[in-house]
C-alpha cells in the first residue's frame, strides 16, 4: 500500500507531498479555503501547520483531514480501481 511519507506547505494554498513509492509533487487545495471546516486556513499561519497524522491522513489538526489516496490520484492521474488492484495481494501456487 502507498503511503504518504512527507508533506509540505507552499505558497497559495497548495502542498507539496511525497508518497512511499516515490511519487511527489503539489496539490493546489485553494478551492477549499473557507469552505466548512477548512474555514480555519483563514486564520494566518494555520495552513502552514500540515502534517502526515499518524494513520496517515494529510492534516492540518485532529478535525482538519484530507485522504491521501485522493491526493495520490489528483498527482499521479491513477484511478482509486487502479490503486486498490495494486494492493492486493497476489495469488500464488505453493
Amino acid at each position: 500500500m502507498v503511503r504518504a511519507i512527507e508533506v509540505k506547505p507552499r505558497a497559495g494554498y497548495r502542498i507539496w507531498l511525497r508518497y512511499s513509492d516515490g511519487v511527489s509533487g503539489e496539490i493546489d487545495l485553494s478551492d477549499l479555503v473557507g469552505r466548512g471546516v477548512f474555514r480555519a486556513w483563514n486564520e494566518r499561519g494555520s495552513f502552514d501547520k500540515v502534517y502526515v497524522a499518524p494513520h496517515g491522513s494529510i492534516a492540518w489538526s485532529p478535525d482538519i483531514e484530507i485522504c491521501p489516496d485522493a491526493l495520490y490520484v489528483d498527482l499521479t492521474g491513477k484511478t482509486i480501481d487502479g490503486l486498490e488492484a495494486a494492493a492486493r495481494p497476489v495469488a500464488t501456487d505453493a
